[in-house]
């Protein structure tokens, strides 16, 4: 069967992330039909996550894309690129401060970020409470959506930005994530300047992280007087737990993650000890560093569905640009399949090699000196 026009074509987006409504807002801006599908009930059914910064070779250019930059750019924070970085015992061992009127990657909300997104789009656009379950194709070519609850939708392109565990991932492949040996503690600070003043004066306006002997705290300044911490740890899973550790049950936890900082600065500790409500796990995954698959011309995916890598500071960039390639590349191709043809002879590539840096960043993250992780995370973010 020959592949439509993009024109002509059903086009569904899986996932309603930064990826997935940018991708929608730049097709939608170049006249192209588009539904997105997303798993949750409405908009703001779940917590997003924590600050993001938003580079100017990346991330930026599909805002710009998206006729969204100028929006993106009053509402981000560029005082948040500052960071700072500290040994165990909370010496400052590098201070990175922005330029006044720099913009290369300032931070903004993942909440913020995707409700700029959302209202950029046509009303209708996105079809909540639509969990994807399986997806099969009928004699004539087209791709069937089902979805939990047996709504069934049919789609000429489905492509899939539904993140780490993939659902339209195995239809064109067999790669599973795997777990990177790093696993992320989130812990909340609510209130900073009034409950938590000295983690805030700790902190900043950015970022700061605190690395040494295999071990991190890393924290982020969130809008709201909100700080989100990540205490990193190179430990093994066990029950799908991180090192035998409870999360259930906090004050335990607390007395096990002290111990895997002995001699830490009791301020330092205070990012372990002093956090409102309970930690959240965040295990690490990575899908193979040159994962690729084999063209099809009615699937096609996107961001951590095809190129799932350590959180350093790229992920969100590099879904958002694959978003923008591809719409741009279904407005200039004759057909859907040419395309993704277009689209996947440059992302895959790409993607390959930014994984490869980031592998080798998370390394470098958890390195044992302060130093050896400054040149990580600078190259990195």
């Amino acid at each position: 069967m020959r592949s439509p026009s993009p024109g002509a074509a059903r086009i569904a987006v899986i996932g309603a992330g930064p990826g997935g409504l940018t991708c929608a807002r730049i097709l939608q801006r170049h006249g192209l039909r588009v539904t997105v599908y997303d798993r949750d009930r409405e908009a703001h059914a779940r917590d997003q996550g924590g600050t993001l910064d938003l580079h100017a070779d990346n991330g930026q250019i599909a805002l710009r894309h998206a006729g969204l930059l100028a929006e993106f750019l009053a509402a981000a924070r560029p005082e948040g690129q500052e960071m700072r970085l500290t040994d165990h015992t909370g010496a400052i061992r590098h201070h990175d401060v922005p330029a006044p009127g720099d913009t290369f990657k300032p931070e903004i909300d993942r909440g913020d970020l995707r409700d700029l997104l959302l209202n950029s789009l046509r009303p209708g656009t996105v079809q909540w409470g639509h969990d994807l379950r399986t997806v099969t194709a009928p004699v004539d070519g087209l791709r069937r959506l089902h979805f939990a609850g047996g709504a069934t939708t049919d789609a000429d392109l489905v492509i899939g930005a539904d993140g780490a565990f993939s659902r339209v991932r195995t239809l064109v492949s067999d790669a599973v994530p795997a777990y990177t040996g790093v696993t992320f503690l989130e812990a909340w600070f609510d209130d900073v300047e009034t409950r938590h003043p000295e983690l805030g004066r700790l902190v900043g306006p950015g970022s700061a992280f605190a690395i040494s002997g295999g071990r991190g705290l890393l924290a982020q300044r969130n809008s709201g007087e909100h700080i989100r911490v990540y205490i990193a740890l190179r430990v093994p899973r066990d029950a799908n737990t991180p090192a035998g550790i409870d999360l259930t049950d906090t004050e335990a936890a607390r007395a096990c993650l002290l111990d895997l900082f002995p001699g830490w600065d009791p301020l330092l500790l205070r990012m372990i000890t002093d956090n409102d409500g309970p930690y959240v796990d965040r295990p690490l995954y990575a899908l193979p560093i040159s994962h690729t698959w084999t063209h099809n011309p009615t699937v096609t995916l996107l961001g951590d569905a095809a190129h799932l890598m350590p959180p350093l500071g790229v992920g969100v960039n590099l879904a958002m640009l694959d978003a923008a390639e591809l719409a741009l590349a279904l407005r200039d191709s004759d057909s859907i399949a040419d395309a993704i043809h277009a689209y996947e002879n440059v992302m895959l590539p790409r993607s390959a090699g930014v994984a490869r840096e980031c592998a080798e960043g998370l390394d470098g993250l958890l390195a044992p000196t302060p130093d050896h992780a400054h040149h990580h995370l600078t190259a990195d973010r």
